[in-house]
């Protein structure tokens, strides 16, 4: 299978592994990549330190390409940024900022660039920034999102149509059949983050990858937008968070609720009830906890096979 995204990332097939906040360690990237897609380390939970650790091993588990995804909005910027160019990574994806603020910078390096969207008005400002291409993430998926709660399958053609540089999908997509239709409605390549957070090779604590299978539709819901938009498991905390807002709460108030670290205690360390938990809507279609390189034959295999079903009539 070769396309733009392939040709970009040197990758065998166009399936990215999303870049996803205490589950995107070095395991899951280098398994990811070594079955033929793009793993992603998950720069967002780690400390600068702890990145380079990642890349280094990283680099030690897969001779094929990988990345870094970078939220621009955590702190320690600047020094992932050096990281990312002192250990010779060659591919980065942003997300949560302005790309014009470090595109230049990544490129003039040698990096291939992508940025993560949530709107047609936003991918015209990264491709205008310079990457070589986007992801337009619908609401559907798990973790921070847009606030614009515009779905994938409306926003993959409303891009397409602007934009000259390559179309990643993301958000709902974790089978060959999302896959196809993505890629049908004008996408390139997809992105997948929840089905790779239920993996053997995800550094997601066991609990949460139980909860990820145990999740039915309606189980998750977008809130915090006060704050940053976010998906969550109706759990305790999200709860809480309800609870909270039927006092028409300050942003002050919902920050206090939040506190600090509340991802981490959920889907790194297991807390199930007071831990806020991540995770898309597609996670009602995640039955099983596999490893990556099944995970992603799967995906492959089906895409295709959907592929010469639809296209006989």
């Amino acid at each position: 299978m070769t396309n733009k995204i392939t040709q970009l990332f040197n990758i065998k097939y166009p399936i990215i592994q999303g870049g996803m906040i205490w589950v995107s360690g070095y395991k899951l990237a280098s398994a990811v990549s070594n079955a033929g897609g793009l793993g992603l380390i998950g720069a967002g939970s780690m400390y600068p330190e702890i990145l380079r650790e990642h890349i280094q091993k990283c680099k030690k588990a897969t001779h094929k390409p990988f990345g870094v995804n970078v939220p621009m909005l955590y702190p320690d910027i600047e020094k992932i940024m050096d990281i990312i160019v002192e250990e010779g990574v060659k591919i980065v994806f942003t997300s949560a900022g302005n790309p014009k603020t470090w595109t230049s910078f990544l490129k003039e390096k040698g990096i291939t660039v992508v940025h993560v969207v949530s709107s047609v008005k936003f991918a015209l400002k990264a491709e205008e920034a310079g990457v070589d291409a986007i992801v337009c993430e619908g609401f559907e998926a798990g973790g921070h999102n847009g606030r614009e709660e515009t779905t994938t399958f409306t926003l993959i053609p409303m891009v397409k149509e602007q934009l000259k540089i390559p179309v990643i999908g993301a958000g709902g997509i974790a089978s060959g059949r999302g896959m196809l239709a993505a890629m049908v409605l004008g996408a390139d390549g997809v992105q997948i983050g929840s089905r790779f957070a239920a993996t053997e090779e995800s550094s997601a604590h066991q609990n949460f990858k139980n909860t990820i299978i145990d999740v039915k539709d309606g189980d998750t819901h977008l809130t915090l937008k006060e704050l940053a938009p976010v998906r969550l498991v109706k759990n305790k905390f999200y709860n809480d968070v309800q609870e909270l807002y039927l006092q028409n709460p300050s942003k002050e108030k919902l920050k206090e609720l939040l506190g600090r670290a509340r991802a981490k205690k959920g889907m790194f360390e297991g807390d199930l009830e007071n831990g806020e938990l991540e995770i898309g809507q597609i996670a009602g279609l995640i039955h099983e906890i596999k490893p990556a390189k099944d995970v992603l034959e799967e995906i492959i295999s089906e895409f295709n096979s959907v592929k010469m079903l639809i296209f006989r009539f």
